[in-house]
């Protein structure tokens, strides 16, 4: 590597530009990812809170694990200008998510209401777990009842006598 005239060249020297770099990336990675609104905020704190709330509880269907609140996809956009003039317009919170959950089916929603279509959502996990719990709790109980052998017989079997 060539350094300047007079100064050695060190790992430093090297890696600094890259590291300074990396560095405001990280710092500024997270604000740009983070979606805005263009309109501006509500004026009734009220309905700022409802506002918050839906977007933090609707799912981006275009994103799939980010809620509408933190992504910046299109459709994204759509759903919260709707929230927004739905509540507006004065609709409850039950009615705006039974608006979202109609048009675009329960799986719109963080928390899906419970209903006959739903309850495997609501019911799996605790069945796996107990399901879990009973397998662990067989093999647990299964290796304390095997026999456990004896040194004389561990010496046996490795080909030496015992003393």
């Amino acid at each position: 590597m060539i350094g300047r005239p007079g100064k050695p060249v060190t790992m430093m020297t090297t890696r600094a530009p890259a590291l300074v770099m990396a560095f405001a990336m990280a710092l500024l990675g997270p604000v740009a990812a983070n979606a805005f609104d263009a309109d501006a905020p509500l004026d009734d704190p009220e309905q700022a809170a409802l506002y918050e709330r839906l977007t933090d509880e609707v799912r981006c269907l275009v994103c799939q694990n980010q809620t509408i609140g933190d992504s910046s996809a299109p459709l994204a956009a759509d759903l919260r200008r709707e929230i927004r003039e739905q509540i507006v317009a004065g609709r409850s919170e039950t009615e705006i998510k039974n608006f979202l959950s109609d048009r675009y089916g329960d799986f719109v929603l963080y928390r899906p209401r419970y209903s006959g279509r739903t309850a495997v959502l609501w019911i799996a996990p605790g069945l796996l777990l107990f399901g879990g719990a009973y397998v662990l709790w067989r093999i647990i109980r299964r290796r304390t009842s095997l026999p456990v052998p004896s040194e004389d017989e561990d010496l046996r079997t490795a080909g030496e006598t015992p003393e």
